[in-house]
């Protein structure tokens, strides 16, 4: 008994406990930091996920309803902001947005098919960007030298 009183008074009067304190933490730091890290990246995606879902809900909840287009995308925004916000979340509007504008490009149930088209189940579904760009004119054809003119330069 006498032995292990003198290896334990030896240990803390040498500083070796010490050392082996500071050793740990120095060792441990940066797995608890790396734990932290990875569980606020699992609690962020979890978010998102709450908020992809949220906003396709609303999304679809509003198409049959008779409202423009603008007034749909406030309402959902708005809808999905109070959401989050009764469940404690807090997400930036920027992202909320962002969130209901995905999911109304995302929906089976808002139209992307052009209305002059053949309305059958086999309709093909058109792109409206691509449709914009087009039917846009091209700033091009006005800046089109006069003929008979060179370009310089």
């Amino acid at each position: 008994m006498k032995t292990l009183n003198d290896i334990i008074n030896w240990i803390i009067q040498s500083g070796l406990l010490v050392w082996l304190f500071y050793f740990g933490f120095a060792i441990g730091k940066p797995f608890v930091d790396s734990k932290i890290k990875h569980a606020k990246t699992v609690q962020q995606k979890e978010l998102w996920t709450l908020l992809q879902q949220v906003s396709m809900t609303n999304v679809n909840s509003l198409v049959g309803k008779d409202m423009t287009g603008q007034a749909k995308f406030v309402e959902a925004v708005t809808q999905v902001q109070a959401y989050l916000a009764n469940k404690g979340l807090h997400v930036d509007m920027k992202q909320v947005q962002a969130a209901v504008q995905a999911a109304y490009e995302l929906s089976y149930l808002t139209p992307t098919v052009n209305p002059s088209e053949d309305k059958s189940d086999t309709a093909k579904k058109t792109d409206p960007v691509l449709e914009a760009i087009k039917t846009a004119p091209n700033r091009a054809n006005k800046l089109a030298l006069p003929k008979g003119t060179e370009a310089k330069g």
